[in-house]
């Protein structure tokens, strides 16, 4: 499929990749009333999820998927939440393992290709919930687990129509190093220390599977993905999660109409996180890489974002 020209143009403070980033991190805020659910996983663990609705009874959902330690109260998911409510359509903000404010029960949590859980997620929208058109958006991390779990199937839900996937780090070594650069110290310094303050409290649960000085090592999100990611998914090291999980491989496979919003000046993405040729090779598959952006910072008018609209135009379209 070509690829798509974006029609983005920010506010001339938010063409800076950076301030936008940060605005949007730190300082958006989107007020939306959400009803929370708990649901057992296939595992015996548990997912939070928080619903908000149309005000009309819908047949339509679409799924959100939050980035690396977010949660289902992100304005980067309840904004979008909040605009497809309001157009006849109920959302589900997930929140991934140990990201609902409360620790989940495994020794493991979450990570970039837990494809399970969002299957688990699937089923339950299916099956319990009874919707029968099923969209799902999905933010960096969040996005990497939607195209992975899109590709990596020979078979999906006949139920999901359609996929949008923003920020995406579709090769997460590539994106990792990118992160761990000195432009992005501020950005992974604040990650590893959320993450190491829960590794803390895993540890001291299951303190057979995690040793102080194996802690002590960790000092960069590599180091991170290599103590604890790895070891508690199945990994071999970082590097076989990395190649694992990454959904940059699992494109060509794609059969769900799916949109990719990934602007170029978004720091935490490597060169090859922008799957042109994939996307040229791939009818199913709509690549939009807007000028101006960074990561999630699609700052648009009256606080909905440039991705939340064309995220429901897509979708209308689908």
């Amino acid at each position: 499929m070509p690829i798509i020209e974006s029609t983005y143009k920010p506010f001339f403070l938010f063409k800076n990749g950076f301030v936008s980033t940060v605005y949007s991190g730190l300082f958006r805020s989107v007020k939306l009333e959400q009803d929370r659910e708990r649901i057992t996983l296939s595992d015996g663990d548990f997912l939070d999820l928080d619903w908000s609705y149309a005000k009309e009874k819908s047949s339509k959902l679409i799924i959100l998927l939050h980035g690396l330690e977010g949660h289902g109260q992100r304005p980067y998911l309840t904004g979008t939440a909040k605009l497809f409510n309001k157009n006849g359509i109920d959302a589900v903000c997930v929140n991934f393992r140990g990201c609902s404010g409360e620790d989940n029960l495994k020794f493991r949590s979450y990570h970039s290709g837990a494809t399970e859980d969002l299957e688990d997620v699937i089923n339950h929208a299916i099956h319990i919930k009874k919707y029968t058109h099923i969209y799902i958006k999905g933010i960096s991390l969040g996005a990497n687990m939607l195209l992975k779990y899109l590709g990596e199937r020979s078979e999906l839900p006949v139920e999901i129509k359609a996929g949008i996937a923003v920020s995406v780090p579709t090769d997460l070594n590539g994106s990792c190093q990118e992160l761990m650069k000195l432009k992005n110290r501020p950005f992974s310094n604040r990650f590893l220390n959320h993450l190491k303050r829960k590794l803390i409290a895993k540890a001291v649960k299951h303190p057979e599977d995690l040793s102080f000085d194996e802690f002590c090592t960790i000092n960069t999100l590599r180091d991170f993905d290599e103590v604890y990611t790895a070891k508690a998914h199945g990994f071999k090291d970082a590097s076989d999660y990395y190649e694992k999980s990454s959904c940059l491989q699992f494109l060509p496979n794609i059969k769900t109409k799916t949109l990719i919003i990934n602007a170029l000046n978004d720091s935490f993405l490597s060169p090859e996180c922008y799957p042109v040729k994939e996307a040229k090779n791939n009818p199913n598959l709509f690549l939009e890489m807007p000028k101006n952006g960074g990561h999630v910072g699609f700052i648009d008018k009256r606080n909905v974002y440039y991705n939340e609209k064309r995220a429901l135009e897509f979708v209308f379209k689908s």
